[in-house]
């Protein structure tokens, strides 16, 4: 029975990481092909382009702004997104970090820029950009790791303007959470707590760290990644995501 049982779970193990592997050839190869001959818009699929003009308004057109979740947790840095969860910039996440759409890390790229840019990254020394962990699991299955992606892009964007940042991917899932899907925003928490670790030597005494993620919910993904941060030595000074729900969140004013 156990030789049978490792062979099963052996067997689903490949299933896994095979699927991600072709998962993130048939991105690349979309990229590619899309250089040639553009696929529909991943936002509204109503042009020949990768993401047309209106979509990318919607994505980053607008000014970044502070926002606050309701109830707001304890352990929270300042949070600026740069869009509203809903119609094209839930399409073009679902199309990046989904079906493989790679060519997508750069238009979101550019929306955490202009977040990281209202959340002061701009002004003093230079923060960390540090993006919250994808579970190995997730990265096996999907063949990329979208966060980490969308950091990147948004690395590249700032220094191409003069801000010299760089990327940290230095969090770590420690231990296995529940599916977050579903839970409220205390259970979120509990389910979290501890669940993230930096590596060892992973920030100077007192580095500013700006974390990154695509989308925000309750806070409590970020609220446990600015905690593993504080017991690594850095110091979380904000957070920039690509886009929040409307519903659980208030819009602030910048700061």
């Amino acid at each position: 029975m156990g030789g049978r049982r490792a062979v099963r779970q052996g067997g689903n193990v490949r299933e896994t990481v095979c699927e991600g592997l072709r998962r993130s050839a048939l991105g690349w190869w979309r990229e590619a092909c899309g250089l040639a001959l553009p696929a529909r818009c991943a936002g509204c699929g109503a042009t020949r382009d990768v993401l047309c003009g209106p979509c990318r308004a919607e994505l980053y057109g607008a000014r970044a702004r502070r926002v606050r979740p309701r109830p707001e947790p304890a352990g929270l840095p300042p949070v600026y997104a740069a869009a509203r969860y809903a119609d094209g910039p839930r399409a073009v996440l679902l199309a990046y970090k989904e079906r493989g759409m790679l060519a997508l890390a750069k238009p979101l790229g550019r929306a955490i820029a202009l977040a990281a840019v209202a959340a002061g990254a701009g002004r003093g020394r230079p923060p960390a950009l540090v993006p919250v962990p994808s579970a190995r699991s997730a990265v096996a299955r999907r063949g990329h790791d979208p966060v980490r992606g969308i950091a990147l892009a948004a690395a590249g964007r700032l220094r191409r303007e003069g801000l010299a940042v760089r990327v940290r991917p230095v969090l770590r899932h420690v231990r296995s959470v529940a599916d977050q899907g579903g839970l409220a925003a205390e259970r979120r928490r509990t389910n979290l707590l501890g669940a993230f670790a930096a590596r060892s030597g992973a920030f100077a005494r007192d580095e500013p760290v700006l974390l990154v993620d695509d989308l925000v919910t309750t806070g409590a993904t970020l609220v446990e990644a600015a905690r593993a941060v504080r017991a690594a030595g850095g110091v979380p000074v904000g957070a920039a995501v690509v886009a929040v729900p409307s519903i659980r969140w208030i819009l602030g004013t910048r700061g």
